[in-house]
């Protein structure tokens, strides 16, 4: 988390006008850009602190960027939304009255959502032993805490479960995510919503057929898009995000999407050749679009050679940079239609993007 917890909402237009204009010069792109802001508050449901302790005293620091080793002490953290920002100190004092909580403890993280469920997890310098979980037990009791995971080195102690449930409103559909502890999620819900409308807006305007979807995740984009599209296949290389897409599409009762773990490189390897990706039959499929929402470093040579074959591609991007470079290549093929911009981490340099490519040759 930047700026130390910090927002500057006084500020917050000029910043996105900062990032909107870095976007369009990276890209050389003169035509319209849709803008997604962020609340300029509390818009973070993920936060990780370090614990440190002094004498009698516990509390939550942060390092900056510029000093690294010199601890800031976090008493409120204003970018975290509202329930991990009101929880933060309880649980600090409810921990400095408990020895077994407190000693050797490590680091907090919060896992929050929209829906009201909260997760806590409590990572330690120890093993933890049943006295630690009756004390845990009690803490989650005590306080709004919906589920508490305890860990330590080669340990995760579970009082229950390790994930949560969230609820997004997209076009009026509510869709359900299980968003597993210490795995990626998006942070910023709202956004994170936009960025689903905006999808579906594309989808939309392709009209139909069947789609591919590489970095597939938890399922996010493939569950929004399923009444869009006839068949979808999402395809990922996580094994906890594969169990959780699939724990998804059962949640959401959506019947034509195809979950398939293999990394992008597979995927292209496979639909040059036979059609077949494991069990799953590429060949069978009419792909009229792909969707792609790579790693900070982008598409890998054999992906962009892939998605020149597509009709339509959605790419979402988290990193300016390598997105110009793969759309410099994949302008041999197709032209941008849309471009749109998530202000997914106000009051930082982090640019989340989506881009809809049309080919054309």
């Amino acid at each position: 988390m930047a700026q130390l917890c910090q927002v500057d909402p006084a500020h917050y237009d000029a910043q996105l006008a900062e990032k909107a204009a870095r976007l369009r010069q990276l890209l050389c792109w003169q035509g319209d850009m849709r803008v997604y802001p962020s609340p300029p508050a509390h818009y973070r449901m993920r936060a990780e602190f370090r614990i440190w302790h002094e004498g009698d005293d516990t509390f939550y620091v942060m390092f900056p960027p510029q000093n690294p080793r010199n601890p800031v002490r976090i008493d409120r953290c204003p970018m975290a939304c509202e329930a991990i920002d009101s929880l933060m100190e309880p649980l600090r004092q409810a921990i400095l009255l408990e020895p077994l909580l407190r000693h050797k403890l490590y680091q907090i993280d919060f896992l929050a959502t929209q829906s009201g469920q909260m997760l806590v997890t409590l990572i330690y310098h120890k093993r933890l032993d049943e006295d630690w979980a009756a004390c845990a037990q009690v803490l989650r009791d005590y306080l709004p805490i919906d589920h508490i995971i305890g860990r330590s080195r080669k340990q995760k102690w579970l009082l229950d479960q390790d994930f949560v449930i969230e609820s997004v409103n997209v076009d009026g559909r509510l869709l359900r995510y299980q968003q597993i502890e210490n795995s990626f999620t998006q942070p910023n819900a709202a956004v994170a919503s936009h960025m689903l409308t905006w999808a579906r807006r594309q989808a939309e305007r392709i009209g139909g057929g069947d789609l591919l979807e590489l970095y597939g995740g938890n399922g996010n984009f493939s569950i929004a898009l399923s009444d869009r599209f006839a068949h979808i296949v999402m395809t990922e290389i996580a094994k906890t995000s594969i169990r959780s897409a699939r724990f998804n599409v059962a949640l959401n009762n959506v019947a034509n999407i195809t979950v398939a773990r293999a990394p992008a490189e597979q995927v292209s390897s496979a639909l040059q050749q036979a059609g077949q990706l494991g069990p799953v039959a590429l060949a069978a499929y009419d792909f009229s679009t792909l969707l792609v929402d790579p790693p900070r470093a982008g598409l890998d040579d054999l992906t962009r050679a892939m998605a020149r074959q597509f009709d339509w591609v959605i790419y979402i991007s988290c990193n300016p940079e390598t997105l110009a470079r793969d759309l410099a290549d994949l302008s041999q093929t197709h032209q941008v239609e849309t471009l749109a911009l998530f202000d997914q981490f106000p009051y930082t340099q982090h640019i989340e993007s989506g881009v809809l490519l049309r080919k054309v040759a």
